[in-house]
């Protein structure tokens, strides 16, 4: 048995080397390089297309708490309106009898409606917090659309960039560096608008 190899490695790693380089083994590494770089923008940017959508969400979920909660308080803004109304008729039926209404009668429709005024600021309050939450929340989502469209774009310029590492098609390739650009554009102008 030689202690050497038949064959002159040395000679044949230099043959597979050149041709490599001959078959585009430069081009190759581009590719693998760019379509590398894309997938870690896409995995960032579906992070913040989740991200962003979560809190959302949350936003909106807080929203319609806020909705519930005015709701709530017109509810018992009505509810004293209706305490006051019968009060009030109450005093009616007194002075259409030709008396005096009692003192806490008129004591009662009066603290009635300040009552509903009080809760009617409240009522509003909550109203303006809930639309505040869903503005924060839509703009959430204006941006979650964003960084899905750049996701989307990543993907399709790393599917590209596949398909010209397997035709060995430069065109192609700038193709796909080309929505890989555009993706990230699309994902920068998303995140710098936080």
């Amino acid at each position: 048995m030689p202690e050497q190899p038949e064959v002159e490695t040395e000679k044949l790693r230099e043959a597979v080397a050149e041709e490599l380089e001959r078959e585009g083994s430069g081009f190759l590494r581009s590719i693998a390089l760019t379509t590398a770089i894309l997938a870690a923008f896409a995995a960032v940017a579906s992070l913040q297309a989740g991200g962003t959508a979560n809190e959302a969400l949350v936003l909106k979920t807080e929203a319609t708490r806020r909705q519930a909660e005015a709701s709530d308080q017109w509810a018992y803004y009505q509810a004293k309106g209706i305490k006051s109304a019968v009060s009030e008729a109450a005093e009616a039926a007194y002075a259409a009898a030709g008396k005096q209404p009692p003192t806490e009668l008129t004591d009662r429709v009066a603290r009635y409606q300040r009552e509903q005024e009080e809760i009617k600021k409240t009522a509003e309050e909550k109203e303006k917090e809930r639309d505040k939450l869903s503005a924060e929340g839509d703009e959430l989502m204006h941006r979650h659309h964003g960084f899905a469209n750049a996701v989307a774009l990543f993907q399709v310029s790393i599917a590209l960039g596949a398909l010209a590492a397997l035709t060995r098609a430069r065109p192609v390739w700038y193709g796909s560096l080309g929505l890989g650009a555009i993706g990230l554009v699309m994902f920068a102008r998303h995140l710098l608008s936080a």
